[in-house]
């Protein structure tokens, strides 16, 4: 009886599963600067368990994606996350932390019909013309403009190391203030200097949300809110972390993620 049983509810919660999932967006998750795929681990893995499909996209120039500094770009990025758009069944939410927000504003200029929603998390929110440099120049709030190295000759930016910890983990436990330092990691300069080409006619009307970092050393909470003031979003939510809530709260961020995707 026990085995009847198992047979006949086994098929029925593989098509519950797959019903769940097909009733939900795919997420693509993209990375910011100084960073990889890896940091998305402990979202991913909540993200599937609650039924999406996940894709972590490694940007080229890291050890996932290798790349000299001189092969990468700012349209090699977009066109990476484009790529990812194109294997999936649905638009997605894509989701971009950081420098990441540009990124992921570029591949909806290119392709908006692939994207249901795009998610910013402590991401910069571009205008037309902006770049990673120009927007961070506007960031009079923010700490990590005197830590930021960069090597013209190499085609890389890097940051300080043992400003590392308090820019990007502050408020995280000491376990985790003292790992962080390792995994930053250095950054093509080429993409960070790069304008980006908007429409109102293709970025423009993408569905939009924010999800703010409360102590954010790296893009201050108040320029979060005033690029949010000058492209105005769908909705808002607000972690009470740093600039790495991936790491600080991921339930956190996957829960705000998931109310983004509804």
């Amino acid at each position: 009886m026990k085995r009847l049983l198992a047979a006949l509810i086994a098929p029925a919660l593989a098509f519950s599963a797959h019903a769940q999932a097909a009733g939900k967006p795919p997420i693509v998750l993209v990375h910011g600067a100084f960073e990889d795929a890896q940091v998305w681990g402990h979202v991913a893995a909540k993200l599937n368990s609650d039924g999406y499909q996940v894709v972590t996209i490694d940007l080229p120039g890291r050890p996932g994606a290798p790349a000299a500094p001189d092969k990468v770009s700012l349209d090699l990025y977009r066109d990476t996350v484009v790529k990812a758009l194109t294997k999936l069944h649905h638009p997605a939410v894509v989701v971009g932390h950081s420098f990441g927000g540009i990124v992921i504003a570029d591949a909806a200029e290119k392709a908006p019909a692939r994207i249901k929603t795009l998610v910013f998390v402590a991401a910069y929110l571009p205008h037309d013309g902006d770049s990673l440099v120009s927007m961070a120049q506007q960031d009079a709030d923010a700490k990590i403009g005197p830590h930021l190295q960069i090597d013209k000759e190499k085609g890389i930016a890097s940051i300080e190391y043992s400003a590392r910890a308090d820019l990007f983990a502050n408020g995280a436990p000491d376990a985790l203030r003292k790992a962080i330092p390792d995994l930053i990691l250095n950054e093509p300069l080429v993409p960070l200097t790069t304008p980006v080409h908007l429409t109102a006619g293709r970025f423009g009307k993408v569905d939009k949300v924010y999800i703010h970092t409360a102590f954010d050393q790296v893009i201050s909470p108040s320029f979060q809110a005033k690029m949010v003031a000058s492209t105005p979003v769908r909705a808002q939510y607000t972690l009470q972390t740093g600039h790495t809530p991936f790491l600080t709260d991921p339930d956190g961020l996957a829960n705000d993620i998931e109310a983004a995707a509804k």
